[in-house]
């Protein structure tokens, strides 16, 4: 096994005559947490498609797991799994037949057995012979991400996934991918929230119109900014902080 699950080089991306992503060059470790931040439109989605072989790039290379993505798309799409901005499950059918129906399209042994772990994983049993349409937003993103952790997937690519969550399904989130992350799979996060992308990744790129300008740990990142000047002032809570002690939350803050 290599040390990089993912590496990338001079992946260029073009619709017609606009050139989306410009000659993108970064590679993931196996374990590692990545997130790619950026402004909408500056290219987030587009390089994980392609890296989940759902768009072909215009030029270079992209390696997912040992695999070309090009030239070798179904033992890429059997090492990964996906979860994008919307959730993927189907409403029709309850939390439980939905986790049985992705372990069977995996081809995994006991499908009901997954899917019961699953549930318990996620706090998701007593809703589980429910149909997904009576879930709140919170319960359908938990079941998407099940959805996508089922078979221990090599990488894992959550596009966007707090997007729409109140703050304290947000965290709950968080802590779901820190503990699956904790099993050995790398994460490919691509996220709007800056302290989302603070508080989980091991290294954080930044896509600003196409292309990468800066792949570093938040640490070295904060080290290219000036030294900051020092100022005592009164900090009042943000309004995240106190709709989370209101809500039974506050230990759960540790944004200082």
């Amino acid at each position: 096994m290599t040390e990089n699950i993912i590496e990338v080089k001079g992946l260029i991306k073009s619709f017609k005559d606009k050139e989306v992503l410009k000659s993108l060059d970064f590679e993931i470790k196996n374990g590692e947490i990545f997130a790619l931040l950026g402004e909408n439109g500056a290219g987030k989605t587009t390089t994980i498609k392609i890296l989940a072989t759902l768009s072909e790039m215009t030029a270079g290379t992209a390696i997912v797991n040992g695999f070309d993505v090009l030239k070798s798309p179904n033992n890429v799409r059997k090492s990964i799994s996906l979860t994008g901005q919307f959730t993927a499950i189907d409403e029709i059918l309850t939390g439980r037949e939905n986790l049985i129906m992705m372990a069977r399209l995996r081809h995994l042994s006991h499908p009901k057995v997954i899917a019961q772990e699953m549930l318990e994983k996620f706090d998701l049993t007593e809703a589980a012979d429910r149909k997904a349409a009576t879930y709140s937003g919170g319960m359908k993103r938990r079941l998407d991400l099940a959805m996508s952790f089922i078979g221990e997937p090599a990488v894992i690519f959550l596009d966007e996934p707090t997007t729409g969550l109140d703050p304290k399904v947000r965290r709950e989130v968080w802590e779901l991918v820190s503990a699956l992350n904790k099993k050995g799979a790398a994460i490919f996060l691509t996220t709007q929230y800056l302290e989302e992308a603070e508080a989980l990744a091991d290294r954080i790129a930044v896509l600003h119109k196409g292309k990468l300008i800066a792949n570093a740990p938040l640490a070295e990142l904060k080290a290219m900014l000036p030294e900051a000047e020092v100022e005592y002032v009164r900090k009042e809570p943000t309004l995240e902080k106190i709709y989370l002690y209101l809500t039974g939350e506050k230990g759960e803050t540790n944004n200082d």
